[in-house]
């Protein structure tokens, strides 16, 4: 079960570490941005890693005994879709202008790196996460996970720049991560009905 935290905090982190990455490139040459406020997006992007799926359980769960017959294809195709999304994005060219000094644009970029983070609060729901309790630890992990990600990227970034961007393809590896599990599920939940 630990292992497979892990594995989901890891996917979610990608996306934290690759902004982080953008971040720490375009703060460089002008030293836009100082360690501390690095530290403090880094915790934003912690924070809502960790409360998306808190917020996708809530939702979820108040319904999950109308949808438990179908519950493992919901969250196969949750993690799917967003697993080849991730892929999809690792491959286009992104050039967006963002001001990483701004605290509007690094809470910003913290809300938008953790939507798909609700996914993964879903198919807890489908799953069998049935209190509060039973996600504290995941949580915790996905939510520290990302905040490691996130400073990692940005001193990555800040260090080795284009280098990073260029040889590492960190969505594509989330993408993959996500899908591996939502098979793994689907495979689990197909194999005891069997």
């Amino acid at each position: 079960m630990l292992l497979e935290w892990l594995l989901i905090a890891v996917a979610l982190a990608m996306d934290c570490f690759a902004v982080s990455v953008v971040i720490g490139v375009i703060s460089r040459p002008q030293k836009l941005l100082s360690l501390r406020s690095h530290l403090q997006t880094a915790f934003f992007f912690g924070l809502f890693q960790a409360l998306m799926p808190l917020l996708g359980w809530l939702l979820t769960h108040r319904f999950s005994t109308l949808i438990r017959s179908v519950d493992h294809w919901i969250a196969f195709g949750m993690l799917a879709f967003i697993g080849v999304r991730m892929i999809v994005e690792s491959f286009r060219p992104g050039s967006a202008s963002l001001d990483p000094a701004s605290l509007k644009t690094r809470l910003g970029l913290a809300v938008a790196t953790s939507i798909d983070a609700a996914a993964v609060g879903i198919s807890f729901a489908c799953t069998g996460y049935n209190t509060v309790n039973q996600l504290i630890i995941p949580l915790l992990i996905i939510g520290f996970v990302s905040f490691l990600f996130s400073l990692a990227g940005y001193l990555l970034g800040a260090r080795f720049g284009d280098i990073v961007n260029k040889k590492v393809r960190p969505e594509l590896i989330g993408g993959l991560i996500l899908i591996a599990i939502g098979i793994r599920i689907l495979v689990e939940h197909l194999g005891g009905m069997a």
